[in-house]
Formats: structure tokens, C-alpha cells, sequence
């Protein structure tokens, strides 16, 4: 029986959030007929979607079979199991690397993503499978979403924060409660009620920059330690489902960017060089004894947590060679003094207060492994186009992890149905995207996080 409820709207989806995932479960839901309406608490679309580099992992793709890799679901199912120390759940996970490459050929054909010509590696994966849109951000995939769902007629109501969810007296969810023109310093608005018939879709993100809720999952993340998220990456939503009875998982479980700077705010542009170039072909140091200490193509829990025990900030080092090789364009990092230019090593280490002599002989140590093919010391793997750190100028990068990514949210099936503790559905409730909990487990590889979004958008869109 439904509650006595005075709504201001009706709908028949309503998607909380403007990220990757909402706009993904917006689309499809749309796509099938229903009327759908998208809500975003901040005044412009995108989140953490819009500041990400926008790429998308997929297994068994036709860049892959053009370069020769193989690759598969199994592969990048045990790598991220690895990545994820065990903790993640099968089914959800098996969801994913089994639409992984639909996914990531949807973003191609059905909205017309225009993506670099490059495979790449990162931290945790066996094998270059990830994809990265023209432009290096997410501003790119956003547009294109934006651009169907404008076609779709799906409106999109910013500045406006969704505050509970409201069900009938058999727990049935049949909409939210919302606050228009939605200030977030202020934290005031004004309230309505949206009633969604066929269902609601949380698709708000992480907790990345809710410093409180995070602090208390993890103390060691208080407010000491930067985010690379925006500001409205809170968790508010996230309580709202935990209210009626949603189930939570993994909440502590909070990824780190290995690859910030202490020396910008958010996500700043020193990531492209770190991620992109750094960890690929160069090493990280510790100024306090000039020696490696870490697998720079580790995940990001092994990086980020090998620096946190060091203490203080590390340094990344690379030389000219690997930064031509890369083909990024890491000029606004150089710009901003994130990334630094040296002529000589020596001149390196004193600018660092590295002693240079130990540091020429991390280097060399290093070098030698590069031609041998082989990481004694770390195990770090070796890619194809690795040389010899030797060709001036140099270049470095201070390196402080930031919180970056919240594994933990609540619990769904694999139709992205939100579950309750008893593991039975909540009627009406859906999630997908950094809301969700144990896909990732522990660590999250990169660009798996789109990947997921995707493809738990699109069931989220669909089911619904």
C-alpha cells in the first residue's frame, strides 16, 4: 500500500547522478520508452567522471588482436582479483569482464567516442587493455553522453541534491526526496518529492571528499590527506540506501593515488606524467637513501601504501627518451612546477637533496635490469618499449598519495539490483558506478573504474 505522499513530479526512472554511470543507465532506460529524469546536485554534469582521464579496460578488443596482444576475461578477472587481495565478488566481477568489451565497443559505435590509437598498461594488469578517449580526460565520453541524452529529450536537474528515499509501507521504493536550487555550502535548498514508477538509480559516486565518513572507515585518511575528487564526492546517498535497509560492503576499503603531487590541488595534471610515463618507464625514489623501494607497476594499494610507510614524499624520476617515446603532452604539469626539468642527474639529486652518487647507482642497478629484461629487485614487468634511464634532460616528480577511489558502497546483484543484508532485492532500488561495493575488493585497477560504470549502467538502465 503506498504511503500518503503529495508528489511534485512523476517519472518513471529517476537517476541520481550525472557521472558515466547515471548517464549510462539514463540512456538505455530511455532508449527502451520509459520517461526518465536525472537529478545532479552540483550546477554542471560529470563529477568525477568529467576530471577523470576518461579511460575504459576491456579484454579481447580489435586494438588488442592489431598489436598482437592476447588477452582475456580470465585474465583481467585474476588480475583484478589479485589487485583486489580476494575480496571481490565473483559474480559482480564476472558481470564485468564478461561485458567489459560490449561496453567499452558501445561508448564506440552508439555514442561515437573518439579514442587515442594506443593500447595501454597500468599498475596490475598482466597486459595492456586500456583505452584512453582523445584528449585524455572524461570531459570527452561526457560530451558524447550529453549529446544523446539531448537527443533522448531526458532532462537533467542540476543544483538539485537528493536527500532520502522514500517507499510504501511493504519497503517498496517509489522515489525521493530532493532539495531544488541546492546550495552545497550552505547545505539548503528547496524540498520536493519525486515519485519514480518503475525505479530509482543511484549513480552519485564515492566518498572521496566526505573527509568524515571516510575517516571513520580508515583513520588514517582525516583531513591530512588531500582527495583528487571534486567536493561533492559525499556520501550522502549512500546513507540514504544504508537508511532503508541497504547493505553495505567493504566501506573501509578506500584506494590512494600513488600517482598525485603534494605540490597541486585535486587531481592536478602531474598524474598524466606518473601514470602514463613514470610508472611505465621510469622509477621512484626515496630522497632520504636514493633507492627504489617500490614495483612502480604495482596496483595502486602496493604504490600507495609503500610511499605512506616511507613517510614523506617520494620522488618519480624518467628521462627525455621515455616522455618523446609516450607521445603525452605533459606541458601544463611542467608549466604548474608539478614536473620538473633537469640537465643532468646530479643536478637532479641536489634539487631533491638526493645524495647523487647513491642515486647514479639506483639508476644504473636499474638500467641493467631494463637489458636484461628482468626486475631482480622488485619484480616490476618490464614493457615492450622500456630503455635505459640515461638520456638527458631528466625529469621528476614529487609523489604523495591523495584519496582517489572508495571501493566499498552497497551491495547489488549482477541486474544491479540494491540488496538488503538478508541478500533479498530492494524493490524499486538500483545502483551502479562508485556507489556499488565489491567489484574492485581491495584495490581498484586502473581505468577498471569506467569499464564498471559502463557496463552496470547499462544493466541498471535496462532492468529498471
Amino acid at each position: 500500500m503506498e504511503k500518503a505522499v503529495q508528489w511534485d513530479e512523476l517519472v518513471d526512472v529517476l537517476v541520481v547522478g550525472s557521472g558515466f554511470a547515471g548517464l549510462t543507465a539514463a540512456i538505455e532506460a530511455a532508449e527502451l520508452g520509459k520517461k526518465v529524469l536525472v537529478i545532479e546536485k552540483m550546477k554542471r554534469a560529470g563529477g568525477n567522471s568529467i576530471i577523470s582521464d576518461g579511460g575504459i579496460a576491456a579484454p579481447g578488443t580489435q586494438l588488442q588482436a592489431d598489436r598482437g596482444i592476447v588477452d582475456s576475461e580470465k585474465s583481467m578477472y585474476d588480475d583484478m582479483v589479485t589487485a583486489g587481495l580476494g575480496l571481490n565478488h565473483p559474480k559482480l566481477l564476472r558481470t564485468l569482464v564478461s561485458q567489459a568489451r560490449s561496453a567499452f565497443e558501445w561508448t564506440v559505435d552508439a555514442l561515437q567516442v573518439p579514442y587515442l590509437d594506443r593500447v595501454d598498461i597500468f599498475g596490475g594488469h598482466s597486459v595492456a587493455r586500456c583505452y584512453t578517449p582523445q584528449g585524455v580526460t572524461g570531459a570527452t565520453m561526457l560530451k558524447r553522453m550529453l549529446k544523446r541524452v539531448a537527443e533522448l529529450s531526458i532532462p537533467v536537474l542540476y543544483s538539485t541534491s537528493f536527500r532520502s528515499i522514500l517507499t510504501d509501507n511493504q519497503g517498496r521504493v517509489l522515489g525521493g526526496a530532493v532539495l531544488r536550487e541546492y546550495d552545497y555550502r550552505t547545505n539548503t535548498g528547496v524540498p520536493a518529492k519525486i515519485r519514480a514508477q518503475r525505479g530509482v538509480i543511484l549513480a552519485s559516486g564515492g566518498y572521496g571528499a566526505d573527509v568524515a565518513f571516510r575517516s571513520i572507515q580508515d583513520p588514517r585518511l582525516d583531513e591530512t590527506i588531500q582527495t583528487t575528487n571534486k567536493v561533492a564526492a559525499t556520501a550522502e546517498v549512500l546513507k540514504s540506501a544504508l537508511h532503508i535497509g541497504a547493505a553495505s560492503v567493504q566501506l573501509s576499503q578506500i584506494q590512494l593515488g600513488a600517482w598525485a603531487s603534494p605540490d597541486e590541488q585535486g587531481f592536478g595534471h602531474g598524474p598524466l606524467f606518473a601514470d602514463y610515463i613514470l610508472f611505465q618507464y621510469g622509477v621512484i625514489v626515496d630522497p632520504s637513501t636514493g633507492r627504489r623501494f617500490v614495483n612502480e607497476l604495482g596496483d595502486r594499494r602496493q604504490s600507495a601504501d609503500a610511499i605512506l610507510r616511507i613517510g614523506h614524499p617520494c620522488i618519480g624520476i624518467a628521462d627525455s627518451r621515455a616522455v618523446e617515446h609516450s607521445g603525452w603532452d605533459i606541458s601544463r604539469a611542467i608549466r604548474k612546477g608539478v614536473v620538473k626539468i633537469h640537465a643532468t642527474m646530479d643536478e637532479l639529486a641536489a634539487s631533491y637533496g638526493i645524495d647523487a652518487a647513491t642515486l647514479q647507482a639506483s639508476i644504473s642497478r636499474y638500467n641493467g635490469f631494463v637489458q636484461d629484461g628482468a626486475d631482480a629487485d622488485l619484480q616490476k614487468p618490464m614493457v615492450d618499449e622500456a630503455s635505459p634511464i640515461e638520456e638527458a634532460p631528466f625529469y621528476a616528480m614529487r609523489l604523495w598519495p591523495k584519496v582517489h577511489f572508495s571501493m566499498g558502497g552497497v551491495a547489488i546483484n549482477e541486474r544491479s539490483q540494491v540488496l538488503d543484508f538478508d541478500g533479498r532485492t530492494i524493490k524499486g532500488l538500483y545502483a551502479a558506478g562508485e556507489v556499488v561495493g565489491g567489484v574492485h575488493g581491495a584495490s581498484r585497477l586502473g581505468s577498471c573504474a569506467i569499464s564498471e560504470c559502463v557496463v552496470f549502467g547499462r544493466i541498471a538502465g535496462q532492468n529498471v
